[in-house]
């Protein structure tokens, strides 16, 4: 018999799919501020996201589990890299998406959990199953593929792939709960992000200088758009089970394609489809693996 869902889990699904679907729709955000510099704007939003967890942290008085980093050097130093990955993955984001590059944002992020299995086969010795090396076969053909067609090798999608994919690795070995995480890696950032967007300030295209009010509030808000679909997935993350949350992030990616395809007209040349049908062939093979690999071990538990 069907076993309804759990009130919880089924919190859990529409806060992740809810994540996912703000994640996808940034891309959108982003356009709005395309007159600016990339690196200036990464700096407000990191600046804007350290403000919004200083606030988070002291209302809900959590500050002193920050206290662990002061006592922990290696969970200080996974922070700093952790943040490190994280603001390298969203410098190459923005400035892709406001100079007109947000397919290869879409290749990026649909090559990132072929980049996880990489990490757990070289770092961590996993054993590579049969549909595993078909879909990182593919994935390097596709990467051929995308190199001939674009006349170079795609490196904004080779970046940020690999930045998610370390940044994750990292990420689970910091103990840490998601708001702490993030305020501790928005803290170690803001210094620096504070001084890029102060020293980009004083020129003629600068947000202070030429922003018009709605792009103002747009640049003000990049914290809020940065924290608040990861809180929603790490309210999902702790309700929904792997099986489920995990195809559902192929979303962001899945709409950043069509985004850059059908709203901002970027180039599909054939052999662009071609790369990237490589890749989701890839995916296909391997998500279906894993969920028949989940299936079996659950109907193993359960007898």
């Amino acid at each position: 018999m069907h076993q309804p869902e759990h009130p919880e889990q089924r919190a859990g699904i529409i806060a992740g799919a809810s994540a996912y679907l703000v994640w996808g729709l940034l891309t959108i955000y982003w356009k709005q501020l395309h007159h600016f510099n990339a690196f200036e704007l990464i700096g407000w939003r990191i600046s804007a996201s350290a403000v919004l967890m200083t606030i988070a942290l002291t209302g809900t008085r959590r500050w002193g589990h920050l206290a662990v980093l002061r006592r922990d050097r290696g969970l200080l130093i996974r922070v700093v890299a952790a943040a490190i990955l994280l603001s390298v993955n969203w410098t190459t984001y923005v400035w892709a998406v406001v100079n007109g590059h947000v397919l290869e944002t879409a290749l990026g992020y649909f090559i990132a959990p072929l980049g996880t299995v990489a990490v757990g086969v070289l770092v961590l010795h996993e054993p590579l199953r049969i549909a595993q090396r078909v879909a990182l076969g593919l994935a390097a053909a596709a990467v051929v593929v995308l190199t001939i067609s674009n006349g170079s090798v795609p490196w904004i999608a080779l970046a940020m792939a690999t930045t998610w994919t370390l940044y994750g690795y990292l990420k689970k070995q910091i103990p840490l709960s998601p708001l702490e995480s993030m305020a501790a890696e928005s803290f170690v950032l803001v210094v620096p992000a504070a001084a890029l967007a102060i020293a980009l300030a004083n020129r003629a295209t600068s947000i202070p200088s030429s922003a018009s009010g709605v792009e103002l509030t747009y640049a003000v808000l990049t914290g809020a758009a940065t924290v608040a679909p990861l809180m929603l997935f790490a309210y999902a993350a702790q309700r929904v089970p792997l099986t489920i949350i995990g195809p559902m992030q192929y979303t962001v990616p899945s709409m950043n394609f069509l985004i850059g395809w059908l709203l901002y007209d970027e180039a599909l040349p054939p052999l662009r489809i071609v790369g990237f049908a490589l890749v989701w062939t890839g995916l296909a093979i391997m998500t279906t693996d894993s969920v028949r690999r989940a299936h079996r071990s659950r109907m193993s538990f359960a007898t």
